[in-house]
């Protein structure tokens, strides 16, 4: 089981006497086609979410995204039970077993949200009264975990996201972004396997937001959570999501990685929602390698992989030759390379997984002066060389 929260069939509604009548006449309308404001007009019930159905698997970054309205920040707090699904349940896996969040009873939803889910505000959500260290221990205060132990995971989690040093600072004494940090924190000291981020950034200026977002990455790296991420912005969206979802009124229009909503969107909404975007964030080798044959492809047995022919691939020794006769080896990347930290050498043919994004591709055959080599779990399918990744992104962007 990898999947650690779905929503299925989910209906969202509101009424504000939460007339049970009038959520199920608009329920019925819903049924039949009934349009939101058709649904408002006669029943008086607001549709927050429509009918939704979206898998999220473990260690991912889920992102809903939509114009305002659209329902993405309704359909988060349904993770937790802040939002009550009238219809269609929402499960959370535990590795077992699920449990249906709308249907559970409350010591239940008491005991998830204590241990299972934790949330980010955008406003922060802090006690102004309280230290740093106070404001990212409160969830385990309230566990009540022993202050001793309390602090042992809290001060881990503060100089994870830099904040040791302001531990006993209070937290007017802190910047915007470094008051984000204290409620990432606090998150992540819950040690919640989900975290519910509701446009975590979005109240900041765009170079705190970016740094943000890269520190996001780099402990997302480390802890592997899943993340259920609300935004408005796509280029946020396509920089730390895994999944992506697009929503208006209230529905589910397209789900997919970031390379589908951009190069494969459903129809003209999604579309134009992406239209403006510079694809070259999203690009990853697969996107722009040359395939190869199997081997053999040559009289002798080598398979060449540069344009000129000079460098010829050994699929049984797995070297790279020279056609004057020196060999390269090559360095094999099982997972995708973190180019800040591999120390790569001319004439070090590399090796790297399909998912390898565009930019590290380039810095590696840059670094190596050499084609490299493209693999889809161990087994090379194809290359790209200089010609290959000013081809690729040329056609992608559509000159």
């Amino acid at each position: 089981m990898t999947t650690a929260l779905a929503f299925s069939h989910v209906d969202i509604l509101f009424h504000r006497q939460n007339s049970k009548a009038a959520i199920n006449r608009a329920l019925a309308m819903l049924d039949e086609g009934g349009t939101r404001e058709e649904i408002a007009r006669t029943t008086q019930v607001t549709v927050g979410v429509a009918d939704a159905n979206l898998a999220i698997e473990r260690g991912e970054i889920s992102i809903l995204m939509g114009l305002s309205g659209s329902g993405k920040s309704t359909l988060l707090r349904a993770a937790n039970g802040l939002n009550k699904a009238v219809r269609g349940e929402v499960q959370i896996g535990n590795g077992v077993a699920y449990v249906d969040l709308s249907n559970c009873d409350d010591d239940t939803l008491r005991e998830i949200r204590k241990t299972r889910i934790a949330m980010v505000f955008q406003n922060f959500g802090l006690l102004p009264w309280r230290t740093v260290r106070d404001n990212a221990g409160l969830g385990l205060e309230l566990r009540g975990i022993t202050p001793s132990m309390r602090r042992k995971m809290v001060d881990e989690k503060l100089e994870l996201v830099g904040l040791s040093r302001w531990a006993n600072s209070r937290i007017s004494e802190l910047s915007g972004g470094m008051q984000q940090r204290v409620g990432l924190a606090r998150a992540f000291a819950t040690d919640a396997d989900i975290l519910l981020m509701d446009e975590p950034f979005s109240a900041l200026d765009p170079l705190i937001r970016r740094k943000l977002q890269d520190e996001l990455l780099h402990i997302q790296k480390q802890l592997k959570k899943t993340i259920i991420f609300v935004s408005h912005d796509i280029d946020e969206a396509l920089k730390i999501g895994n999944q992506i979802t697009i929503m208006r009124e209230g529905r589910i229009i397209q789900t997919g990685t970031p390379h589908d909503i951009l190069f494969r969107p459903v129809n003209d909404y999604v579309g134009e929602f992406v239209r403006h975007m510079n694809p070259l964030p999203v690009l990853d080798a697969a996107s722009v390698m040359r395939g190869l044959d199997l081997p053999g492809k040559t009289d002798d047995g080598f398979t060449p992989i540069d344009e000129a022919g000079l460098y010829r691939f050994d699929f049984v020794a797995d070297q790279v030759r020279h056609i004057g006769g020196r060999v390269h080896a090559i360095q094999r990347h099982m997972t995708v390379p973190d180019t800040h930290t591999c120390e790569i050498g001319p004439g070090l043919v590399q090796c790297v997984p399909t998912g390898t994004s565009l930019h590290a591709v380039a810095l590696l055959r840059q670094r190596s002066n050499m084609p490299v080599l493209i693999h889809r779990e161990g087994e090379v399918v194809g290359l790209c060389d200089h010609g290959d990744i000013i081809r690729g992104m040329t056609q992608i962007m559509g000159g």
